[in-house]
């Protein structure tokens, strides 16, 4: 970790990865580097089924020791099938 909250987009990534079963994470610190605001792609097969607050309560629970430190996180939350209309769509 790094930067002055010790946060870095690829720790958050690993957590994500392993707390909610990610299976794609794009995450991006916007706050010049210093590891307090953050904007996430996350896309989990846990998802599925879920309303968003659901979605966003699974991942703030998976990061409940760093978001006492972050200062902004936003969020879009994906299900696998999720991403892949937007992917075609976007075709």
């Amino acid at each position: 970790m790094s930067g002055s909250t010790g946060i870095t987009c690829e720790h958050l990534k690993e957590k994500l990865t392993t707390a909610i079963g990610a299976t794609n994470v794009d995450i991006t610190d916007v706050s010049d580097g210093c590891g307090a605001k953050f904007d996430a792609v996350i896309v989990s097969p846990q998802f599925e089924g879920k309303k968003l607050l659901a979605r966003h309560r699974l991942v703030n629970n998976a990061l409940e020791d760093e978001m006492n430190i972050i200062h902004a996180f936003t969020m879009k939350t994906y299900t696998p099938d999720e991403q892949r209309n937007k992917i075609n769509d976007n075709k």
